[in-house]
């Protein structure tokens, strides 16, 4: 080998160094490409955290494909998959992995397609400072999983539900063991214990505070927490809390301790939080190379909504899209509006969705006549308007009928909803059936107040045209 080696650099560098074109030179046979490795080492995770995750999805697998799946608890946050969501997740399944003293195995799942992490460049930017593989190699997404969801949670020892009220209808028969959430309490899970709710500014404040709690309540000492998930857990507080300027009193002491255990301890907590909060949210933003598809499913959220007796269950979707309706038709191909309701309905269908709202919000200017010292100069302010996209379509569970039925049900409750005051779109006129497109400035009238709302009304909805 090294002699076929030492003639093929001959080959290469000789035609240049003798002034010889490579084409008069005689062929020699080819050599035989060394095999390539599996994962090129230097784009694996270094640190202690990546090769601890990376090593829980490889024995994760590997059980449930052995049968040994009742071994494990799995430790879940919302499919939206945003950094708080994300980071909740693994915090306490490291957490768990390592002050388990029945034995139980435990990872986190990410209820996210693995193609689909990268949409929120947040995400990237904190996985890439604390050391994770590229290409996400060493998370376990939904999409990995090696049976389906809802027959793995009939085989599973339990799940544990972060930044997230209740199981997802494909997690319904699985046993809740733990659920930590800054959202409205659903009353699931009633014995599910730690159950902590608490309105704060992130649901990772909760999940490592208790981290922390038991780890220093240890008898034995405590494990060894590596600097990377403090850092991470920082950086989901961080953004969620605007740098900790919006945030509760467990927000700002949860991440005083941290900071203590991180390698910015020499630094003031402010500080480190406002840098941390700068350079995530300006990566928020980078959603140039994005299109409408990628918009609606980097945060999609949504599952079955079970109706009265006799009436199909829907299945119910939600998109939450930083930019505007305007801004997003110039992303398709002919830059219409029936274009943008193209790429909606082809994703719906892709994945199998009934009913879909897509919530957009951005800021716009308004002019206002007058200046604050008098005279005739027009003064702009920026104003925060947010659109509702709702489209319902005939599928093989909704007949074409029902869809009417439930898209009148649903714009009428949006529409006379005291809490949105919304008004239909300037040229609605134009759409197409079953579609509608509102504006509205509630200043809280995004996915948590609108979701409850739809789901509320579908959850009573009686087919007219039942027998």
């Amino acid at each position: 080998m090294r002699i076929a080696a030492l003639v093929a650099l001959l080959a290469a560098v000789l035609p240049s160094a003798l002034g010889v074109p490579a084409h008069q030179l005689p062929l020699a046979a080819p050599l035989a490409p060394a095999p390539a490795p599996p994962v090129w080492p230097a784009e694996e995770g270094v640190g202690h955290f990546s090769e601890w995750s990376k090593a829980q999805k490889r024995q994760f697998v590997t059980d449930v494909v052995a049968g040994k799946a009742d071994e494990w608890v799995l430790v879940m946050g919302n499919e939206g998959g945003d950094l708080d969501s994300m980071t909740a997740a693994l915090t306490w399944a490291y957490h768990l992995s390592h002050n388990n003293e029945a034995g139980n195995r435990t990872i986190a799942l990410l209820q996210t397609p693995r193609d689909a992490l990268d949409l929120r460049p947040e995400n990237k930017l904190a996985l890439r400072n604390v050391l994770m593989s590229p290409g996400h190699r060493d998370l376990l997404t939904i999409d990995e999983l090696p049976v389906p969801p809802r027959e793995l949670a009939k085989q599973i020892k339990g799940i544990v539900l972060v930044d997230h009220p209740a199981p997802l209808s494909d997690w319904e028969e699985a046993k809740v063991e733990a659920i930590f959430d800054h959202h409205l309490d659903r009353g699931a899970a009633p014995d599910a214990r730690p159950r902590i709710f608490e309105p704060v500014a992130s649901c990772t404040t909760i999940v490592a505070r208790q981290m922390l709690d038991e780890l220093e309540a240890r008898k034995e000492g405590e494990y060894h927490v590596p600097h990377e998930v403090v850092e991470l857990i920082l950086d989901a507080i961080a953004i969620d809390s605007k740098g900790l300027t919006n945030s509760q009193p467990a927000d700002k002491f949860t991440a005083e301790r941290l900071l203590r255990r991180s390698n910015w301890r020499d630094e003031k907590l402010y500080t480190v939080m406002a840098r941390l909060d700068d350079e995530l949210s300006a990566a928020k933003k980078a959603l140039d190379e994005l299109g409408v598809r990628d918009l609606l499913r980097r945060d999609w959220k949504g599952d079955l909504v079970k109706t009265a007796d006799g009436t199909p269950d829907v299945h119910v979707g939600f998109a939450s899209v930083p930019l505007s309706l305007e801004d997003q038709v110039e992303r398709t191909l002919y830059n219409t509006t029936d274009a943008w309701f193209g790429v909606l309905d082809g994703f719906s269908n892709e994945i199998g969705v009934d009913v879909t709202i897509s919530l957009h919000s951005y800021k716009s200017k308004r002019h206002e006549d007058g200046h604050p010292k008098g005279g005739d100069v027009l003064r702009s302010k920026k104003i925060k308007v947010r659109e509702m996209v709702l489209a319902v379509r005939p599928t093989d569970n909704v007949s074409d009928a029902q869809a009417t039925q439930l898209f009148d049900l649903v714009s009428k409750t949006l529409e006379e909803s005291p809490f949105l005051d919304a008004e239909r779109w300037a040229d609605y006129k134009s759409l197409k059936p079953r579609q509608m497109i509102w504006v509205h400035h509630s200043p809280n009238g995004g996915r948590k107040l609108v979701r409850p709302i739809v789901e509320s009304a579908i959850a009573g909805w009686k087919d007219s045209l039942a027998a």
